[in-house]
């Protein structure tokens, strides 16, 4: 059968045609707004699926939502196909078959389960950053073993999150499946410059360093920790002498659900000496690991979540530890904060503007720049619940509520503990014996 020649109409620019010349299996492409990655992703599956070779090739396109993969794809998928003898369309399944038999469908990220058990020769993710994490590691990526199919990943960047993590590992270079790259307006030129100067003119700058600058860097106004001052955090280093004679205080956040970390934190003054994470650990034997914490540090003082920490706090005091219970959700020392978690979280803040230093850890570095905050109708400051923070598609903070937790009430040297109780007031400064 002869091969027939067909122009789909996509003329692409200098930079979409670099990028279509060096994809590889798996590809990370962070571009600017406007930079046209939806149709460069739509025209990169129809030329995949066109060329394949194989039975029944099947090719997906997905967006976080179904309506939004809709209102983004499904005109392009149509304008650029329309030139192809014999394609034919099915607007109720957003799906495009193709003269070869290849089918290209719409998706949306939201409903993740209706794709498994399918398999892909090709699949573009857009937006990757809105999407729930699972998606790609639960379900596409199996869905793409069969036939090693590949993988188009596109977005702007949004802080850290899965999409962050895919290209931090794709421009690494050790892996040559791996292909990542990252396009600013300034880079493309692909925005006028009147359009740009009106965009920064309406536009706060963490949006527009966001948008179109693809800084990842670049937190959402309503970030209570900025990700510039986790990293600048994360680039100090302390040693034991410089912090010698502060108490060592303990962070103990217990795990939620099934997905969450049972997390402790050792902060010693503007320290942070250690940070460790477990992952289905019952409460028993992550009491267990405290206790051990708790003796190999010489902890002055202990603070654990009350929320689902009851066994661990009782197998503690059952070990002869003096712990205090922390309730997240209970009364501040400070009437600027809805609850002690706000407060807490806050400290970390302040804390890190005092010069504080972290470990260089990735999974701390996401959980402290994750959480927003607004103000309630008494003004006071309260920070993004865990479950709105998982709603987003984002884990669970629990190290960040680790390394809260050490801010929970005041610790003064000696040897023991000092401890605010609910409204009483309480003098850090005064002698403990």
């Amino acid at each position: 059968m002869p091969i027939e020649r067909v122009s789909t109409g996509y003329e692409p620019r200098w930079y979409q045609r670099d990028i279509h010349n060096a994809l590889r299996r798996f590809s990370v492409l962070a571009l600017h707004r406007r930079a046209g990655k939806t149709v460069l992703a739509v025209n990169a599956l129809i030329d995949a699926a066109l060329r394949c070779q194989k039975p029944n090739p099947r090719f997906a396109y997905l967006a976080p939502y179904l309506r939004q993969a809709k209102q983004i794809a499904w005109d392009y998928a149509k304008e650029f196909t329309r030139p192809i003898p014999g394609a034919q369309y099915h607007e109720q399944d957003l799906q495009v078959t193709l003269p070869n038999g290849a089918r290209i469908r719409l998706y949306g990220a939201d409903n993740p389960d209706a794709l498994r058990g399918l398999y892909f020769d090709g699949v573009v993710l857009d937006e990757v950053a809105d999407m729930r994490p699972e998606t790609w590691g639960e379900v596409i990526r199996p869905a793409l073993a069969d036939r090693k199919g590949w993988c188009l990943f596109i977005g702007t960047p949004k802080g850290l999150n899965l999409f962050h993590d895919l290209y931090h590992y794709a421009t690494k270079g050790t892996d040559p499946a791996w292909y990542g790259a990252l396009y600013t307006v300034d880079d493309t030129g692909a925005v006028e410059a009147e359009e740009l100067r009106q965009a920064r003119d309406t536009m706060s700058d963490a949006q527009y360093r966001q948008e179109f600058l693809c800084d990842w860097q670049a937190a959402s106004d309503n970030v209570l920790i900025p990700l510039d001052l986790v990293i600048e955090a994360m680039g100090r280093h302390l040693r034991q002498d410089e912090v010698a004679g502060l108490p060592v205080v303990l962070g103990v956040d217990v795990a939620r659900y099934g997905d969450d970390r049972s997390s402790i934190c050792v902060r010693q003054g503007l320290w942070c000496r250690e940070m460790v994470a477990f992952q289905g650990l019952d409460n028993m034997t992550f009491a267990a690991r405290v206790a051990q914490k708790i003796q190999d540090v010489s902890a002055a003082a202990v603070f654990v979540d009350a929320g689902r920490g009851e066994g661990v706090i009782d197998r503690l005091r059952q070990l002869g530890h003096s712990v205090v219970e922390v309730n997240f959700g209970g009364k501040p020392g400070n009437v600027r904060y809805a609850n002690k978690r706000s407060e807490m979280w806050d400290g970390i803040a302040e804390w890190l503007r005092a010069g504080g230093a972290l470990p260089a850890d990735n999974d701390l570095r996401r959980d402290l720049s994750t959480p927003t905050y607004d103000f309630d109708a008494a003004n006071r400051m309260r920070l993004e619940p865990k479950d709105k923070i998982k709603e987003r598609g984002l884990r669970s903070p629990d190290l960040g509520d680790a390394l809260a937790l050490t801010f929970a009430y005041p610790v003064v040297a000696g040897g023991r503990q000092a401890v605010q109780a609910e409204g009483v007031d309480y003098n850090p400064y005064e002698s403990v014996g």
